[in-house]
């Protein structure tokens, strides 16, 4: 697994203090941002997109794509391990959610609709996500 770069918090007291309103409503309540609106929708620069909680690398410019859909799409993680999935059947569906694999935020969800290589479209938040350009 990727090496972090910040100390996961230890309670929702401490993530309250690290994150913002909207990063810890997605990131630790499960939440998702309005379709289209998020900063990192569309990126042109190279480089690697970091959990908004703990800093674990988890996806690059490289796997990204325009999905349509509105929210930041990727074809694959950054490396296995940084992300996990678990089945989420809340609002009466069945879909695959996508989990840091380091603090457990919740990211967003991944769906077999992807180009390929891989036939994944990992749908992910901006709000959960922090972008370093490469340099």
């Amino acid at each position: 697994m990727d090496e972090s770069s910040e100390a996961v918090p230890d309670s929702e007291t401490e993530w309250r203090e690290v994150l913002t309103e909207e990063e810890y409503h997605i990131l630790r309540e499960r939440g998702t941002e309005p379709k289209f609106s998020g900063e990192y929708l569309d990126v042109d620069d190279d480089g690697v997109f970091r959990c908004a909680g703990c800093g674990t690398a988890l996806f690059d410019t490289e796997r990204q794509f325009e999905s349509g859909h509105g929210w930041p799409s990727f074809t694959d993680v950054i490396e296995d391990g940084n992300v996990e999935t678990e089945l989420d059947t809340r609002h009466g569906m069945e879909r695959t959610e996508v989990l840091c694999g380091e603090c457990g935020g919740h990211l967003g969800h991944v769906f077999d609709d992807g180009p390929d290589p891989t036939g994944k479209r990992y749908c992910i938040n901006s709000a959960a996500l922090e972008f370093e350009p490469e340099d």
